[in-house]
């Protein structure tokens, strides 16, 4: 399919469904009528289109479960991320950047509904059978179908009220239970564990699938605990996102969702888990105890078209921490009071790689040290941390590995921080030890020229933006197509 130059005309789809559409428009979407195996066949298309940047797909013949669709791969491409926030597809990463920040300064609050889209179908109790849902194998390797990838995972503290949206994998266990591994620093995971498990008390959940991007793409963001991602998901929509309350708790999700699965995490049960292919580009641990959520209620659409991000390697949860989280990083670095210009982590770099501009002139050891502790003080997700100053675009990669190995000192550049109970267990170069423990490290490259040296020391980059006079730089710009390119 060719991708269209086409402007989505400003409008944000309001729906999983509208989303879809505007994606056709655009060329950003590709619909498979053949019948595709859920067992390894749909994963790996989904793979292999992920891995070209191409459109996401929707399955509408899945063998084995007549009526039911599945969108694969929502947002793992900038041009979706574009269109999810209302701009030209292909508009580039520093636009997208600012519009989410634009968008992400001004909150709306949600509207609460009586209904929800996903009520035509409901099973309660006995009648509960997750095996009727489309769900797939989506890596072989894999120790079960997960259910739970582009979902939406509601809980809520139960002493400040707060309602907190995230996204969670969960494989299906047996017919009424899901076994899940949320990992250790994550809001949901600081919940269920402070406010839950200490009590010895079920934690009621919710998950949902197939809602609107805006609520996926909130659902996702590296915020603050407290913050409500429904209000962040009415910002980036720049409207008012309808809520529905769920039928067995008062937990609030998006009305327009597909599907949802009300239940509870058991405090005194555990459940097999994983391994899973993840994130960040690899099947990640073995199979071990995770926790277990007994399903009460599965309530869908008639026809439900679900949805799956097929993880690994560029993903959409690359795409779109690379978005959320990458502000998140730099609004935290600024609270630091370092002298940030942006925060770009490419989804090449599966989340492990933060690329952190900083002003020219204010970089060195001293402020690489600054980042590298900043980072590292809570979770540490970035193992590779480069401090580039503002005359190298932060999204370029090109730019910055150019920067890397011309200016980053090998013996003087590289900063190294131990951490103990805060490093990502998935992180592929940790041994099962330092899994366990929770230990890992960080490092930190001085991108920088030393603040010391006069600006006549500073080499001239050789490169038509710095080597030459600005007439005639617009000269040759202006007729550029008269040139004959």
């Amino acid at each position: 399919m060719a991708y269209q130059q086409e402007k989505p005309g400003g409008e944000i789809a309001k729906d999983q469904r509208e989303f879809v559409e505007v994606c056709r428009r655009t060329g950003d979407v590709v619909v498979v009528d053949q019948q595709v195996d859920w067992d390894l066949e749909l994963g790996a298309i989904s793979r292999h289109a992920t891995e070209m940047d191409g459109p996401a797909v929707v399955f509408n013949n899945i063998k084995d479960y007549p009526g039911q669709s599945m969108f694969a791969n929502p947002i793992s491409t900038w041009r979706r991320a574009a269109i999810t926030l209302g701009l030209p597809a292909h508009a580039r990463i520093p636009e997208i950047y600012a519009e989410y920040i634009r968008r992400d300064s001004n909150p709306v609050g949600p509207t609460l509904v009586k209904d929800a889209a996903c009520r035509d179908v409901i099973m309660k109790g006995d009648r509960v059978d997750l095996t009727q849902l489309a769900t797939p194998l989506i890596h072989e390797g894999d120790g079960g179908r997960y259910l739970g990838t582009w979902c939406i995972v509601v809980s809520k503290d139960p002493d400040s009220g707060w309602v907190n949206w995230g996204t969670y994998r969960f494989m299906i266990h047996n017919k009424q239970y899901l076994s899940g591994w949320p990992f250790a620093p994550s809001h949901f995971g600081n919940l269920l564990r402070q406010k839950y498990l200490t009590q010895n008390k079920p934690m009621p959940v919710a998950i949902v699938m197939g809602a609107d991007q805006s609520s996926h793409l909130a659902a996702t963001s590296t915020t603050r605990p407290g913050r409500d991602e429904a209000s962040l998901a009415g910002g980036l929509a720049g409207r008012s996102i309808e809520i529905a309350k769920c039928l067995d708790s008062d937990l609030t999700f998006p009305a327009c969702a597909e599907v949802a699965l009300e239940g509870e995490i058991l405090p005194d049960k555990i459940a097999m888990e994983g391994p899973y292919g993840e994130y960040p580009g690899y099947r990640s641990g073995e199979m071990g105890a995770g926790i277990l959520m007994k399903v009460n209620t599965v309530a869908h659409r008639k026809n439900p078209m679900l949805s799956m991000d097929c993880t690994g390697y560029k993903d959409c949860s690359s795409t779109v921490t690379a978005l959320g989280g990458g502000i998140g990083v730099q609004r935290a670095l600024e609270r630091a009071g370092l002298p940030v210009t942006g925060v770009y982590i490419p989804s090449e770099g599966a989340v492990h790689l933060f690329i952190v501009g900083v002003q020219k002139g204010k970089g060195g050891r001293e402020t690489t040290v600054k980042v590298l502790d900043a980072l590292t003080r809570n979770r540490t997700y970035a193992t590779k941390i480069l401090v580039v100053e503002d005359d190298v675009d932060i999204f370029n990669l090109g730019e910055v590995l150019h920067a890397w190995a011309t200016r980053c000192h090998s013996g003087r550049g590289i900063f190294i921080k131990h951490v103990e109970g805060s490093a990502q267990q998935l992180t592929p170069c940790y041994d099962q030890e330092e899994r366990e423990r929770r230990a890992g490290a960080a490092a930190a490259f001085d991108v920088t020229w030393p603040p010391s040296w006069d600006l006549s020391d500073i080499p001239i980059k050789a490169t038509f933006q710095a080597m030459y006079p600005e007439n005639l730089k617009k000269k040759v710009l202006d007729n550029w197509k008269n040139y004959g390119f």
